[in-house]
């Protein structure tokens, strides 16, 4: 189990999470990639990222851009799981540009 966060903790997190914004009890991030190929191709390490870490975002493809949406549903709400993978994400995106 992983504890919530308090809202402090969920507000200094996403000052250290690139272009993140909280969304109720998740927290969200939009992307545009160079083409549907890097898109595709960050949805791919993504998935070995959570694969790995066993805790899995909602993502939405449209062509180039991706939409990441993360909350530990188990929990009901943001956990240390969600940022700890929306840094991961963020690497992610900077690797693809």
């Amino acid at each position: 189990m992983a504890a919530l966060l308090s809202d402090a903790e969920i507000t200094a997190a996403l000052a250290d999470l690139d272009g993140w914004e909280r969304d109720g009890d998740a927290i969200v991030r939009t992307a545009e990639l160079p083409s549907f190929r890097a898109a595709i191709a960050v949805v791919d390490r993504v998935a070995e990222d959570a694969e790995d870490r066993d805790h899995h975002p909602d993502i939405d493809i449209r062509w180039r851009t991706l939409t990441f949406r993360l909350s530990t549903h188990s929990e009901g709400g943001l956990t240390g799981k969600d940022t700890a993978l929306a840094k991961k994400i963020d690497s992610r995106l900077a690797e693809a540009r």
